[in-house]
This record gives C-alpha cells, structure tokens and sequence, in this order.
C-alpha cells in the first residue's frame, strides 16, 4: 500500500495538520471527543464536584453530632447522610479524581500523543458520570443507601433493607466500578507498550511506575467487590442465599469480599499521590529523586502484601488465633515500604536545596498528617488494642488521616504544581498560604479531637449521643475545626478561579523541571508532541527547554500526519524499542452510546424491569462490535516509515500489539472474579452454619461430560482458525461457535432443570451461579467466534492481519477453562459436604 504522508513545511504548518486530527470537534461534537487531554479534565473536574457534594454531607454529619441535643436529622436521614458520604468520597471522588488526573499526564510524561484505547477512556468516563449521578438522585429523592458505605450484611439484605436503597448502591458502584478497571486496563497497556523510543523501564519517570503498580492493583482488588455486590444483589432480587445463616450462607462472605477491595483500595489510593510527590518534590529539591531504585522495590513490595491484610478489619468477628497473629505482622509489616518511601523524600529534600513554594507546603502538610495516621494505623494493626477501637470514632480518625493526609494533601501539592500545565498560566498565589493553614488546622481539630472521642468509647455511625457520656465538648471543636476546613476549600477553589483569570500567560516550565510534560507548548495541543521524543537518559533529567522546540519542529518520530490517522509508537516492554504503529481509530460518538445502553443494563436491574435486561444487554455488546469499523484494513500496509529512515508494521500487523495485552488484563481481572466465587464457596463449606445441605442435585456426569468437551473443541478449532491466517477459518471458526453453543446451552440446562430450587441454600446457589458463569462466558465465545466469521468473510483478515482471530484465542482458550472448572465443581463441592456429613 502506497504510504500517503507529507512532511509539513514549518512547525506551525505541522501543529494545524495534527490539530486537524486530533482536536475536539465544536458544539454537540464534544460528546465525540476520546482525546485523553479533554477526557481527563472531565474526570478531575467531575471528581471536584462529586467532592463538593462529599463535603457538604461531612458538614451535615458534623452539624449533627455538634451536640447532644441537635434535632437536625433523624435516624433514616443520618443513615442516608454518613452512608453516602463515605461512599462519595471513596468511589466517587478519590479513585475517579487519581484517574482522570493519569488520564491526562500519563501520555506527557511516557512521550507520546495519547493513551492506548482513548475510546475507552471516554466510555470509562461515561460510566462514571452516569453510575455516579444515580447515587446522588437516590439522595435527593430519599432513597439513597442506608447500611453504611462498606453495606455490611445482614443489614443491607432484603429483610433488613426492604427497599431500593441498598439496590441502588449496589447497582451503582458497580457500574461505577468498570469506569475503574476500563482505567486500569487503559493505564498498564499505555505504560507497558506506549512510552517514547528508547524509555526502558529503569528510564520511565516514577509517576508511571507508581501507576502502573496501583492499575495491577485495581485490576486484581475490584472484582472481588464487584463479585459481592453482584451476588448481594441476586440474593436481594432472586432470593440466592449467599449471606443468609439460615440457608447455608453467612453474613462474613460478605465483609471477606468487601475487604480483599477495601484494604488495598487504601494504597490505591495513596499511591498516586505519592507518586505525585516523588515527582514533585525532587522539582523543589533541585536534585534527583533519592533511591528511585528502591522505591520501585517498595512499591512492590506494597501491592504485594496490601492484598494480605484484608482481615484486619475483622478482628473481632471470631478469626482464629492464628490467623490473628499472621495478619497482625503483616498488617505492622506494610509500614516498611511505606517508610522506604518517606525517608526517600527526606533524602531528596536534605540533598537539595528546597524552594518553599505553595505546592512544598501541601507536600509538608502531607508528611505531618499522614505519618500520624501511619502510626495509629500501626496501633489499630495490634490486635488487643483494636479489639478496645473497633467500631469506635479513633477507626474514623484513623481513616481520615491516611486518606486526607496521604491524598488531599499531595492532590492540592499536585494541582498548584500542574495546573499552570492545564492552563498556560502561573498561579496568582494570593489566598494560597491562607487557605493551606485553614485546611491543615482545620483537619488537625477535626479528627485529632475524634481520636479523643474514640478512646472514650463513642461508637460509629450513631446520630445521637447521652449528654451524661462527656463527649460532647470535644465533638462541639471537632465541628468547629470542620467549618474552618471547610472555609480553607472555599479559599482554595476562589483561588483556582483566580488562576484562570489573572494568572501570568507563559510558555513552558515554570518549575525547572525535568520530565517531558513540559516540553510542550501550555496549554498543551490536543496531540501532545508535533514529534516523538526519543530517550537516551532517566526520563526526570531531561532538559524540556532544548528537547521542547526540537519537537515542535518534527524532529522526532512521526513528525507528520498520514492518511488522516491519528499514530503512536509501540515499544518493547523492557526495552524500549519501537515495535510498531499504532494506528488509533477516529473519534467517535459510540463511547457515549456504549455508555447509556449499559445504564439501560443497571436501571433496568435497579427498577426490577428484567424482561428489559437481556435486550440491554445484547445492545452493549453489539455497540462494542461495532467500535471496530474504525480500525479495519482491507489490505495489508507493510512497514510504515516513522521517520529518522526507520520503518514498522501498523499495530494490526504486529505480534502482540496494546489490543491483545489488554484482552490478556481483562482476563485477568475476570479470573480473579471467578477465584473469587470459588473462594467464597469454600469459604461458606468451611465456615457457614447449615452445612451440609440435604440435597444438591444429580448432577450426573454425562451434561458436564459434553460441555468440557465442546470447550475444549471449541478452543482448538478456535486456534487452528487463527494459525492457518485465513485460509480456512471460517471452517474452524464454525466449529468454534457450535461447541461454545452447545457448551451454553448444557450449562443453562443445567442450572434450570437438574439443580433443586437455588434459593434451598447456598450451595445449590454456588453451582447455580457457577453455571450460569461459564455459559455467559461459552455464549461470548460463540459471539467472538461468529464475528471472527464476519471480519474474515469482510476481507479483514489475512495471513498478516489475523489480530481478530487471536485475540479470539486468548477468549476461547478462558472459557474452555472456567467451563472445565464449572464441569468439576459441583463433584468438588459434594465430596465436600459429604466429608462433614455426620
């Protein structure tokens, strides 16, 4: 194929040429938009909102408890308040807001023009927005979730929390929740496969390498939570008995699954802005950042064991002694790396010489309040002290000091070091100080003070206290102390407004920094770089005064437009290397589309309309089919030149491009979920009352015999399809469809005609769900087999051009697997019963 680009004749000829591409269409073409830089915007500025709204409850609940006496709210309203939030501030606010501000800085700092799926991105962001908006309708219509932000069974099941409440946490978490793993998903392939020419991963600036360890994070810790809510909510709606003693299930299910989430997500958190930090400060320091090395190691290290201390938010529920002391040291353990970390920046600072300006003092507030709150953390870690605060306001003291401490703060240091970067202008400076001090001695008087109240024994989520108990002093400056945090907010967003409004236009890098970000013009261009940098050094000693107008100029790679396709580069993961062209589609409204069909899918749960659900359903997975046009080729490209006399084969032609990592991410994310309902099966033989149960079926060997062998027909065809490069696929491709079809169909039977009722006990229930999983799972291999089928058929497959069929492969290959897992378990589990049978 011919290769049509022009190098264009000047660098302002250059930067109208990939405006033209990648810039934001006006008016209803704003909806279209997947650039990352207008995409991530929406994410932080939908975050400040929802943090607004976070806020103004924290003030209803401060308000509250100011006195003994307060008649402000009633039970039902108070439950309502605290529950949401909570919830607001940790899913709706803190996760959402890291990520649109990745979202925007990652493809600046990694040297490239954009992140690896800005499509989905964009859906991601719609996700958000709208999974988000219907917890806080359900706010002002009085029906919004009531059982506390972490929904504890068995208060938030049907007969504790008849109504809709609960349902509309569940439903909306969860749909906020793939907002979340589209992020960590986007995050990993954009750090591993997107970075600039010659950016090994001893060279990437550390932002990324905190990203990339917090997205593995989210990838591995949200599924179990979206598995609970998932399995919460068929026991609301269909009566399973997953968390119900009475029929084989136990409300302790719940809090293992919530918390396997809730325990890393603290890290998720604070990682990021820690990562913020570690690129900061050494800024301000006006050296290199200290042990980047060791760093690296303690970020491991972090994730690593952060998925081992769920259980010490459950102390007190009966964990044996063992297991106590297990959990104990690992939950003081986690404190090592953390340290690491913070001697790291203390080194950083005592090399350098540190320029105070507004962003160092956020970065010194972080240190102050987070160390507290590392500390009581520790405190809360040793099990007879904690067994003294569980459930006591000391918990929430705590918890605000490591998430305000170890996020706000870094997030505030962050947004006055990169805003300028957003808008082109330096800060204005003038409320800054000011409102540093009110929200550092505001916070301070705020949960300082409910430490105090904790020790003395004030209990959690009550919305009355005695006057006799001698709370209520200390309660009364604990409010106080929050209205002058609140103020300090006020300030600082009056001082953002003044920032777009009088700040001093500049060119780049106010700071001196080192990282590329600043090698472009600010505001930045909708593409970033006219041309790709490439690295030869640490990518935070780089010099963007030199290295930004060489760039402009196209001296990099890619410096020009070709066939109206907006390109990145492809590197080796460990190198480096440019691999190959990514060729991204173009923008689109389907993102959007994709998005409302799937709030069709959680309304139509949350309102109980199932007869509507299957058709939801098969619309969004029809809108994401339909999101390939965009990428098709009819014929094969060959090497593409990328400029500087090198030549790459387009994305579509290449080995393992961005697509097939991320299949491989979204399959992990999907085995956890599934390790996850097998755990929690077990975990209910082991421990639930009720067990075993009187009968679970006759299952017989011959309906799981014929599925394992279709699975397996069907993921040898399906990859005997993809090695022949087209030369009859559409023959294995056909056979793959019919044995994931009668690997669906069997699995359905199954678990409508040979299990007694599911709604007996919660083993039944356990191979019901089981089931119903791997046939889900046979009937998409079914539909990514008949699609293989299409593309083929369409001339969009060729020996160089057989991406679809493999990526194909790596599906058909999963199900064959949770289907051979789903034929076993109903033996494993009756094995199993019958050991403890009497």
């Amino acid at each position: 194929m011919t290769d049509h680009h022009e190098k264009p004749t000047s660098p302002i000829a250059l930067h109208h040429a990939l405006d033209r591409i990648w810039g934001t269409k006006s008016g209803w073409g704003r909806l279209a938009t997947v650039n990352h830089n207008v995409v991530g915007k929406r994410f932080m500025l939908t975050a400040l909102i929802f943090f607004a709204i976070g806020g103004l409850l924290a003030m209803l609940i401060r308000t509250q408890l100011a006195s003994s006496q307060s008649a402000f709210m009633d039970a039902e309203q108070y439950a309502q308040v605290f529950t949401m939030h909570g919830s607001v501030m940790m899913f709706l606010f803190a996760i959402p807001f890291f990520e649109g501000l990745t979202i925007y800085l990652l493809p600046k700092l990694l040297g490239t023009r954009d992140l690896a799926f800005p499509r989905l991105t964009a859906y991601g962001f719609w996700c958000y927005l709208f999974g988000g908006s219907i917890l806080i309708i359900a706010l002002i219509g009085g029906v919004a979730p009531n059982s506390g932000w972490f929904m504890y069974t068995p208060l938030s099941s049907d007969i504790y929390s008849p109504g809709i409440n609960s349902d509309v946490w569940l439903l909306g978490i969860t749909f906020v929740e793939i907002s979340a793993l589209s992020a960590a998903i986007e995050i990993m392939v954009t750090i591993l496969k997107l970075r600039a020419s010659g950016m090994s991963l001893d060279r990437m600036p550390i932002f990324a390498w905190y990203m990339l360890i917090v997205a593995t994070m989210m990838l591995v810790g949200f599924p179990p939570l979206i598995l609970g809510s998932i399995l919460l909510e068929t026991e609301r709606a269909f009566g399973l008995p997953f968390f119900d003693p009475n029929r084989g299930g136990d409300p302790l299910l719940w809090q293992h699954l919530f918390w396997l989430f809730g325990h890393p997500e603290v890290y998720i958190i604070f990682l990021p802005a820690a990562g913020a930090i570690s690129t900061i400060l050494p800024v301000f320091a006006g050296t290199p950042l200290a042990g980047y090395r060791i760093i690296i190691a303690a970020l491991v290290s972090t994730a690593f064991l952060s998925f081992g201390l769920w259980v010490h938010h459950m102390y007190a529920v009966g964990i044996p002694h063992v297991a106590l002391s297990f959990f104990s040291a690992a939950s003081a353990l986690v404190a090592i790396p953390t340290a690491i970390q913070i001697f790291a920046w203390l080194a950083t600072i005592s090399h350098g010489r540190p320029r105070f300006s507004v962003p160092m003092l956020h970065i010194i507030g972080f240190f102050f309040v987070f160390v507290i709150g590392g500390l009581t953390g520790v405190m809360l870690a040793m099990v007879p002290f904690d067994w003294q605060a569980h459930d006591t306001h000391f918990v929430v003291a705590h918890l605000h000091y490591v998430l305000v401490g170890g996020f706000v703060f870094p997030m505030l240091a962050a947004a006055y070091y990169w805003l300028p970067h957003i808008t082109g202008r330096q800060p204005v400076q003038h409320l800054s100080q000011a409102a540093f001090w009110m929200i550092f001695l505001g916070f301070n008087i705020t949960f300082f003070m409910m430490h105090l109240t904790g020790l003395r024994g004030m209990p959690r989520r009550v919305f009355e206290y005695p006057p006799e108990s001698g709370w209520e002093m200390l309660n009364f400056f604990s409010s106080l102390g929050s209205f002058v945090m609140t103020m300090g907010f006020a300030l600082v967003a009056l001082d953002f407004i003044l920032l777009f409004r009088f700040g001093r236009p500049f060119r780049r890098n106010p700071w001196r920094a080192g990282t590329l970000e600043w090698a472009m013009p600010t505001p930045s261009p909708s593409y970033n770089f006219a041309s790709l940098p490439v690295i030869d050094r640490r990518a935070d000693m780089l010099d963007p005064d030199v290295l930004g107008p060489q760039l402009a100029a196209g001296k990099g790679l890619l410096g020009f437009p070709r066939d109206g396709r907006m390109e990145l580069l492809a590197v080796d993961i460990v190198t480096g290397k440019p691999e190959h062209v990514v060729r991204l589609p173009r923008q689109s409204f389907m993102p959007l589309w994709t998005a409302i069909g799937t709030g069709f899918f959680f309304l139509s749960l949350l309102f109980k309309f199932y007869w509507v659900t299957p058709f939801a359903l098969a619309s969004v997975v029809f809108m994401f089919l339909l999101w390939s046009r965009d990428t098709a080729e009819k014929d094969d490209l060959g090497n593409l030149p990328i400029g500087n006399g090198q030549e790459l084969p387009p994305h579509i032609e290449a080995e393992r491009p961005p697509s097939w990592w991320a299949m491989v991410f979204a399959l992990v994310a999907d085995a956890t979920a599934y390790i996850s309902l097998l755990f929690g099966s077990l975990f209910l033989w082991i421990s639930a009352p009720n067990w075993p149960p009187q009968d679970i079926g006759q299952i017989g060997l011959l309906g799981p015999a014929i599925a394992a062998v279709s699975l397996v027909l069907a993921a040898w065809s399906g990859r005997q399809a993809s090695a022949g490069g087209g030369k009859g696929a559409v023959g294995w491709l056909s056979l793959t469809t019919v044995g994931h079809l009668i690997a669906t169909t069997v699995f359905l039977w199954l678990a409508l005609t040979a299990l007694p009722s599911p709604r007996s006990h919660a083993a039944v229930a356990s191979i019901f769900v089981v089931f119903i999983y791997a046939a889900m799972h046979s009937g998409l291999g079914a539909v990514f087999a008949g699609y293989g089928i299409w593309r083929v058929r369409s001339g969009f497959v060729s020996p160089r051009r057989n991406l679809d069929l493999r990526i194909g492969v790596l599906w058909h290959g999963f199900a064959a697997m949770v289907g051979l897992a789903a034929a076993g378990f109903p033996f494993v589990l009756a094995s199993l019963t019958s050991e403890v049978s009497p």
